[in-house]
């Protein structure tokens, strides 16, 4: 089969794709015929040697795709050949044929495209461990998404509109902005010229959201922590803006605040099979219901992923951004 390769840790050039082994089936897998995968901000990171596969991975970025299932493991009951799936990947979709744990496994949503339910998986367990299953973020609460624009944030804003809470989201242009409240974002603040914090309050009357999703990190730490209403949660999944900082404890006392953080990628088989489970029975029926929508920007072919990087890299995209084997 063909995939792309990282050549060596470097720029998108370093992308290549090359004529590769086939994945090696287990008993306990479903073979994919990938018609679709998404860039995910891990992927950069994998190239440039920053974030390397798991442990028993495929050494191939790519961690999400939606295609055929070719072939199925003995140990398999769960699905069979010719099932039009997507699934979760720990890495590997950046090819024409990527091997699955059955567990890691969704139908393609109703009424959505093969292609575009490639764009799914990865935002929908990401968001909906983090947010609802970790941070239990309820109906009536308040969420302040930061990278509104992104495909997580994208996502998240149209699920968490759908279970009944008022959004908050930051972003970098107005165009952005205009996009995320197009899809449900009740409140807009771009970073490069607003304060989010005062914005926070003088849109809660002083109070604060209820939980905050940050892709940051260390840079927005202190000022997260200000921005959260009593008992608020802040859940990190990314350090965009670095990884230590010295942070005034009294808000996380005087508050009761909780500071969680994760990744998906690392999680084991077993850990993500729960999560996937738990997205077939919440967000599924959101976008069969037509609530919650793919957000497509473009799509390269395979042999195009360096220009995907770039795009991606140039953060002037609004949602996902696929390859197409």
């Amino acid at each position: 089969m063909k995939a792309i390769v990282i050549t060596r840790a470097g720029g998108p050039e370093v992308l290549q794709l090359q004529e590769v082994e086939d994945p090696q089936l287990k008993d306990h897998e479903v073979l994919i015929r990938v018609y679709a995968t998404a860039l995910n901000g891990a992927d950069t990171f994998q190239r440039k040697g920053s974030y390397p596969s798991p442990i028993g991975a495929s050494p191939y970025p790519g961690l999400e795709c939606s295609g055929t299932i070719v072939s199925v493991g003995k140990n398999v009951s769960k699905w069979k050949v010719g099932d039009q799936v997507c699934a979760l990947l720990a890495g590997g979709g950046y090819a024409e044929k990527v091997a699955v744990p059955e567990g890691q496994v969704l139908p393609v949503p109703p009424g959505i495209s093969l292609k575009d339910a490639a764009s799914f998986p990865e935002v929908a367990c990401t968001v909906w461990s983090t947010i609802f299953m970790m941070s239990r973020l309820s109906k009536g609460e308040t969420l302040l998404i930061h990278g509104g624009s992104s495909g997580i944030g994208t996502f998240a804003i149209q699920i968490a509109k759908y279970r009944g809470s008022r959004v908050f989201v930051t972003a970098g242009s107005e165009e952005k902005l205009a996009f995320c409240k197009s899809i449900g974002a009740d409140v807009g603040i771009n970073y490069k010229t607003e304060d989010f914090v005062a914005r926070v309050k003088e849109e809660t009357a002083g109070q604060g959201v209820d939980v905050i999703l940050d892709v940051m990190g260390a840079s927005y730490h202190q000022r997260n922590l200000d921005s959260l209403n009593f008992d608020g949660r802040l859940f990190i999944i990314g350090i965009q803006g670095g990884v230590s900082t010295e942070v005034d404890l009294r808000a996380l006392l005087g508050k009761r605040l909780t500071v969680q953080g994760a990744g998906l990628r690392s999680r084991s088989p077993e850990n993500k099979t729960v999560i996937v489970n738990e997205v077939a029975k919440n967000v599924w029926p959101a976008i069969a219901e037509g609530k919650v929508k793919p957000v497509v920007y473009k799509s390269f072919p395979l042999s195009e992923a360096a220009e995907a990087h770039r795009l991606m890299e140039s953060s002037q995209h609004i949602g996902k951004i696929l390859l197409l084997p």
